[in-house]
């Protein structure tokens, strides 16, 4: 095993703390290149592909598909090409392994207090050091076949009895090994995460009994309700305690519902929104996109597109609603605030994919025309729908513009993309009766709705961010010479 190599999983941008294994691309066994892809993970904002670091034979594969991974724990484990890969346990006598395995706990606990990124290397979560060598105890027999006076005095190894201790002593040592980054009372092995997400035990809820909180079987084991039996219910039906209602699916949220969940929780509850909204006539643009679309059938803009380019005009002339919000934390423990302008727009925009609500972003959009900013809304969107989006994509954007008309809604109280200030929902264009020229009417109307944080600044800068959008709408020849 000192010849493996072990590479941790690395951070994938952004700071993210970890991973869904989605799939493994190899297999142990099998020869692999540098930079060839090993397996596909899903973060929070994207799907990817992770190239191998080294070249060799697949010796452990760290995890399985559907188990969160945290950044920085083995993903696998490669031996070089050449290497000498290791059959079976080193040591002759079972007096050996425990202190072994004691030295593999000091030196764990003296580069954890060094603050190590490599206190992990060679033990691993599941699939990890422990579970590789009782596998190896296992594969023992065949050798025994061979050279069975040499190991005649390791066949207690395999036994039954020896295993379930080995078992325990491993589990013992793999609590100590996982550490949960930035959370130092939760240390949960892989076996009691997964006991606690099959039971769907929420383990931030849980106060650990072990040294430092360190999150046990038991707790978890504790903290399984027996369902209740209830009489119309079948038996083994699980029944929710407070309804009486049959319990028929719970579902994790992971990868992309959890960050979008943790975002708008943050977002409703550290930024004081505001919204504002206007009914909008927009049968001149309707009318000018299909004169356009007329002369030119394949390469006219779509009503998003200019509604995009109308937005990052308003922005120009509001640059309040293209800010950021930063707090710092001075000497004392006090903090401060400050509000960062940007020199151009990254405007992002919602779009539904079968992951979940993801928002991309097109950088410097305000250099863009109506056409490039339709190119970019098209390229993204099959970027993102395809998973193959970048953290960079995802999170850099200034402002946001959400099209819920798609859903057939007029209107939204929309929740702002933290840390952003501002984002404009537009709701469906429908036929409605309009006042023009003193003459009832029917129109193409929809609705604008601006939300913003009120942070930033006030009603009047809000209000005339969105009136400006409103009457470039109304008047899209007379707005688009200027822009």
């Amino acid at each position: 095993m000192s010849e493996t190599k072990v590479f941790l999983l690395p951070d994938l941008g952004e700071g993210l703390t970890e991973a869904e294994l989605v799939n493994w691309l190899v297999a142990v066994g099998d020869e692999i290149r540098v930079d060839q892809p090993i397996a596909e993970v899903e973060t929070a904002k994207s799907m990817v592909e992770v190239p191998s670091p080294y070249a060799g034979t697949v010796a452990v594969l760290h995890g399985e598909p559907g188990q969160t991974l945290d950044v920085g724990k083995p993903l696998i484990s490669v031996t070089p090409v050449g290497a000498k890969a290791a059959v079976g346990p080193v040591e002759t006598k079972p007096a050996e392994t425990e202190p072994a395995e004691t030295t593999a706990a000091e030196t764990y606990r003296e580069e954890e207090k060094a603050g190590s990124g490599n206190v992990l290397i060679g033990y691993g979560t599941s699939g990890g050091h422990g579970v590789a060598r009782r596998t190896r105890a296992r594969k023992q027999p065949v050798v025994v076949h061979v050279e069975a006076s040499a190991v005649a005095t390791r066949t207690p190894v395999v036994e039954p009895a020896e295993t379930t201790s080995a078992e325990k002593a491993a589990d013992d040592l793999v609590l100590l090994r996982t550490r949960v980054p930035g959370k130092l009372g939760a240390v949960i092995s892989p076996l009691v995460r997964r006991m606690a997400r099959d039971h769907g035990v929420d383990l931030s809820d849980l106060q650990g009994s072990g040294t430092s909180g360190l999150i046990m079987r038991k707790d978890v084991e504790a903290a399984i309700a027996p369902a209740p039996v209830v009489e119309p219910v079948e038996t083994g039906a699980e029944t929710d305690s407070r309804t009486g209602l049959r319990v028929t699916a719970r579902t994790p949220v992971r990868g992309v519902r959890k960050a979008v969940a943790a975002n708008m929780t943050r977002s409703r509850s550290e930024i004081p929104e505001a919204t504002v909204w206007v009914d909008v006539d927009a049968t001149a643009l309707v009318e000018m996109r299909a004169a356009l679309k007329r002369a030119n059938p394949h390469n006219t803009p779509g009503l998003l597109a200019f509604i995009a380019r109308f937005v990052t005009a308003g922005l120009k002339k509001y640059p309040e609603l293209n800010t950021r919000i930063v707090t710092t934390e001075d000497a004392v423990g006090g903090g401060s605030q400050e509000i960062v302008a940007f020199d151009g727009v990254n405007l992002g925009f919602a779009a539904q994919t079968e992951r979940g609500l993801m928002v991309p972003s097109i950088r410097n959009a305000d250099r863009m025309s109506a056409r490039e900013l339709d190119a970019e809304i098209r390229r993204l969107t099959v970027v993102v729908r395809e998973g193959r989006a970048t953290p960079s994509q995802l999170g850099s954007g200034t402002f946001t513009l959400n099209n819920y008309g798609v859903f057939g809604v007029d209107g939204s109280a929309a929740i702002i993309n933290q840390p952003e200030v501002g984002i404009l929902g537009v709701g469906r264009i429908i036929d409605r009766p309009w006042v023009v020229n003193g003459e009832l009417a029917v129109r193409k109307v929809t609705e604008l709705t601006l939300t913003f944080d009120h942070r930033v600044c006030d009603g009047g800068a809000a209000g005339g961010f969105l009136r400006y959008v409103a009457d470039a709408m109304e008047n899209p020849g007379t707005v688009l010479t200027d822009v």
